[in-house]
């Protein structure tokens, strides 16, 4: 089970019972792996890893160059066992799409060369901790290291089954079912006595599998510390081993078998942990673990069903223990420890079926909090997995359809429409209650809550409108909820919030520096019951959409304050009023932004709008604007922060489909010999 690929310590001369042809081996490579013969006058020596339990694993060393040889054990082997074409098959997918797996470079199905199939890779050099406890290492390392793991299971499960070149690697659905069947019928194929647990165990899963039982993945099977390659120094993953048990199926079950040292039992002293796990500082709760996985992935952190998966872990450890212990009686075991398992077999199965028995609550206990800062409620964290679920599911596969769209109007009379995916998006996130998330009033979630989402939300240029989240939506609606009397809300702010209808927000002036808003000159002046408007504004975003209906515009009102900042105000403008007057979209770098209704330069001339339209009163322009831009500002950052990420998450994308001088992009690393590790890309 365990592979050691890159730690050289683990190494032992090759047993007796795996010895093959070394000579028949280096001509087979000389001849078919590129490179390998051009030192010529190198001895080729063969190490092998004394951990692994499952197909032998051994080093090869010829000069300078180092690779890892993986193979079928031989002998009389279980059926669909030790698939080593699978392995090949799948770190050959994952290798191509830039996830942390060593290079594959040759597979060999001619038994005649070492006895069995084979194939090779690269040799990764980093760090493989045996001990789960990682004592090697700081507290503060030891958590990094746990939650690196976890994001990297969370990216495996996050890939797209479809977009792998894996056809037929695995059936999917009914995972859990066949995992239970297939490890009861392995285990009864090699029990060396009667276990009742086993028996219990099996028939308890049997008869509680999951109701999601068709749900699909890409899963390693087998993903834990001493499966995975560490960075040399760093607290990062730079390869995942040991692929044989991988297929495609359910999440949880990978998720679940990293986590059940948490539980494991002490009579066992392969990995008597449990009691340190508590003490020790530093290693992260099953709790935390699972609530960074499940954020990485945007799912729930509610796991139903997780004394399921717990469970069924510990049946395919003591099936597997059985099958290491069957092979040591058939002589063909992969290491010199291999008897020890027998005595493992029940213990396991006992706390898997100890396990079945008990109710997890798999969310984070409430923390007090006070004193923290950027600390998302409970509230806060839904919703953003909500928000991520519905960005994956619905947002980011309309993309294309909406840029063609666009492509298509770009000089049309329709080119400040939206095309009716939007409309339907809109109403898929109301039926979900994702709507006005930025208005604390409405949505119960504060602006640090938002702000992450908002972040979310900028991953897609049109997924702020899909929540009816968008600027300058959110500020005028912001404005009118703070300020607005109750006649300009009922008027403009309830439809504003069904989305009936959208605004803009005249400040910006073209013949004043409109960054000092003191210069503000468009002017406001009060008639009878009325107030007139003159001015120019330019930079109104969205004035161009059709559904534009109101502006709130910012003016000097005749205040005879010495104040400065008490001479403007701001009034509730109907974009039919006449004098009202839509100059031009003004372009950013040659480009005007149809979706978003464009940024209009707009004159006021002679606008006549009843006394009623003022917000809060005269000379409190200011007041407003600070109260607006305050939220606003947070929500533009963050939304460009997530157009960053999601920036060079595309640019990662392309290194690693990109071919250019017969590798890809990200293989295109400068190599320094300094460095402690060598070979990986």
């Amino acid at each position: 089970m365990k592979l050691g690929a890159t730690d050289k310590t683990d190494l032992v001369e090759v047993l007796p019972q795996h010895k093959f042809d070394r000579k028949s081996l280096e001509a087979y490579l000389n001849q078919h792996l590129p490179g390998f013969g051009a030192e010529r006058e190198a001895t080729l020596t063969i190490a092998q890893y004394r951990s692994g339990q499952s197909n032998p694993t051994f080093y090869l060393q010829k000069g300078f160059q180092a690779y890892v040889l993986r193979k079928k054990p031989p002998g009389s082997l279980l059926p669909k066992a030790h698939k080593i074409d699978r392995e090949f098959k799948v770190q050959k997918a994952l290798f191509s799409i830039g996830f942390p797996v060593p290079k594959p470079i040759l597979y060999c199905s001619d038994t005649s060369v070492i006895g069995t199939e084979f194939y090779i890779m690269e040799h990764v050099q980093g760090r493989i901790f045996r001990d789960l406890t990682i004592p090697e290492v700081s507290p503060a390392e030891r958590s990094a290291l746990y939650v690196a793991m976890v994001e990297t299971l969370a990216r495996l499960h996050s890939l797209s089954v479809q977009s792998l070149p894996l056809k037929g690697y695995g059936i999917g659905a009914g995972y859990c079912k066949r995992q239970v069947s297939t490890w009861t019928k392995q285990y009864q194929a090699t029990a060396h006595q009667d276990i009742p647990a086993m028996q219990q165990l099996s028939e308890w899963l049997m008869k509680n599998l999951p109701d999601d039982d068709n749900e699909e993945s890409l899963v390693h099977g087998d993903f834990r510390p001493d499966n995975t390659v560490f960075h040399p120094k760093e607290s990062r993953v730079i390869a995942v081993l040991d692929w044989e048990l991988s297929t495609i199926g359910h999440p949880l079950s990978d998720l679940a078998h990293l986590l059940l040292f948490y539980f494991w039992p002490k009579t066992i002293p392969l990995i008597n942990q449990g009691s340190y796990i508590q003490e020790n500082s530093g290693i992260p709760s099953m709790e935390e673990l699972i609530s960074i996985y499940c954020r990485c992935r945007g799912i729930n952190s509610i796991l139903p069903n997780w004394n399921f998966f717990l469970a069924l872990s510990y049946f395919k450890m003591a099936g597997i223990a059985q099958g290491v212990y069957s092979r040591y009686l058939l002589g063909n075991n992969s290491s010199e420890d291999s008897f020890l398992f027998a005595n493992i077999v029940q213990p396991l199965a006992e706390t898997g079926l100890q396990l079945s028995k008990r109710t997890f609550s798999t969310a984070l206990p409430q923390i007090d909090t006070r004193g923290w800062l950027f600390v998302q409620s409970r509230k806060g964290q839904e919703v953003l997995i909500k928000v991520k679920h519905f960005m994956k599911q619905h947002i980011l596969p309309a993309e294309k359809e909406v840029i063609e769209f666009y492509v298509q109007n770009e000089n049309s009379v329709d080119k400040w429409e939206k095309p009716l995916v939007i409309d339907k998006l809109k109403e898929m996130a109301k039926a979900e209650g994702l709507w006005n998330l930025f208005l604390p009033a409405l949505s119960g979630l504060s602006q640090l809550d938002y702000a992450l989402i908002a972040e979310e939300t900028g991953k897609c240029f049109f997924a702020a409108n899909v929540f009816n989240c968008q600027a300058p939506d959110t500020g005028n609606m912001e404005v009118l909820h703070l300020y607005g009397s109750e006649e300009q809300k009922k008027q403009w702010l309830e439809p504003l919030l069904k989305g009936d209808i959208t605004s803009c927000f005249c400040m910006t002036e073209p013949d004043v520096a409109s960054s000092d808003a003191t210069n503000i000159e468009c002017s406001i002046q009060q008639d009878g019951d009325s107030y007139v408007i003159n001015g120019k504004k330019w930079w109104s975003s969205g004035a161009g959409y059709p559904k534009c209906k109101i502006a709130i515009v910012l003016g000097r009102t005749q205040n005879t304050s010495v104040s400065r900042h008490k001479k403007h105000s701001m009034i509730l403008v109907p974009m039919n009023t006449p004098g009202v007057e839509l100059i031009r979209p003004l372009s950013v770098f040659g480009y005007t932004d149809n979706f978003h209704g464009g940024h209009f330069e707009i004159h006021f001339n002679q606008v006549r709008v009843p006394a009623t339209n003022l917000i809060l009163g005269e000379g409190r322009g200011f007041e407003i604007s600070q109260g607006r831009l305050g939220p606003g500002r947070i929500h533009h950052c963050m939304r460009t922060i997530g157009l960053a990420e999601r920036a060079l998450q595309i640019m990662c994308e392309r290194a690693t489909q990109r071919v250019a001088f017969k590798k890809k992009l990200f293989a295109h690393v400068c190599y320094n010999p300094s460095l402690a590790y060598s070979r990986w890309t």
